[in-house]
């Protein structure tokens, strides 16, 4: 026996993923943010966002790639589409896109706090200020997002609309990767982090959730500088069938678009070979 209700949700739902854009879209009317917009995941999310039909305010820091993304989507999806640079470990910054953004498109309903660094080395070894870096952004820097825009979500759960916060983890907050410590502290911080605000802000309306995604194929990680971990990283994604942006955008386009009264609380994407 099947649910009505959901039914007639996942047609939407699946048109969007499948790229369709049928129909209004599981999005309409809705207002996302998404932090770390100018490449990966952040990018493919807002592909997703905006053929679902959500107005979409990419933050980042590299400005072209954003003006790009944000031409793309106006042109693909009709969507609207607010490029902003900004730097998640400056609160100031991230304030005042804050207003930027509910003068041009309203009030946010729906932020992703996905801008994220991953600098592997041993632990010996490390270049300490690769840890400063991974804890400013992957953990400062999503605490800054949620506080800027977490008045804007209860705002939207009190008016009884969807109301979502979704934060990106790792599969490396629960599982030991070698030569990656302190990224998989942080990892860790921001997997209990959300635990707790889906605790205190569940009950006033706002879905409160974390996403693991493993061995997604992306720029993270490009960019450390202990040359045997960058290799070893480049050598795990070739041993076996990874995931891609696009299939961690699908998921959370997944777990944003059903019900207000369902939460998925915590969604692990990782390949089929890791079981």
């Amino acid at each position: 026996m099947t649910n009505n209700a959901s039914d007639s949700l996942s047609l939407p739902v699946a048109g969007v993923l499948a790229g369709t854009g049928a129909g209004p879209g599981p999005l309409a009317g809705r207002v996302a943010v998404i932090t770390g917009a100018s490449a990966g995941i952040g990018a493919a999310t807002a592909h997703r966002f905006a053929a679902a039909g959500a107005a979409v305010a990419l933050l980042g820091r590299r400005s072209g790639r954003l003006d790009d993304l944000a031409a793309t989507l106006r042109k693909e999806y009709s969507a609207e589409a607010l490029p902003l640079a900004v730097d998640v470990t400056d609160s100031v910054a991230l304030t005042n896109a804050a207003s930027t953004i509910r003068a041009a498109l309203g009030r946010p309903d729906l932020v992703v706090a996905n801008a994220g660094v991953m600098l592997g080395a041993p632990f010996d070894e490390a270049d300490t200020a690769e840890w400063d870096q991974m804890i400013d952004v992957n953990l400062r820097g999503l605490l800054a997002t949620g506080r800027a825009f977490v008045a804007d979500l209860l705002d939207a759960a009190e008016a009884g609309r969807p109301a979502d916060l979704v934060n990106l983890s790792s599969i490396a907050a629960e599982v030991i990767f070698v030569d990656y410590p302190v990224y998989g502290a942080t990892k860790a911080a921001v997997s209990q982090l959300t635990r707790n605000l889906r605790v205190s802000l569940g009950p006033r309306g706002v879905r409160v959730r974390s996403v693991d995604p493993a061995f997604a194929v992306t720029e993270l990680g490009d960019d450390m500088a202990h040359e045997a971990t960058r290799a070893g990283l480049a050598d795990m994604r070739t041993a076996i069938t990874t995931i891609t942006a696009e299939d961690v955008a699908d998921a959370i386009t997944y777990s944003v678009a059903v019900p207000a009264r369902v939460n998925i609380a915590e969604l692990t994407v990782v390949p089929t070979e890791l079981g």
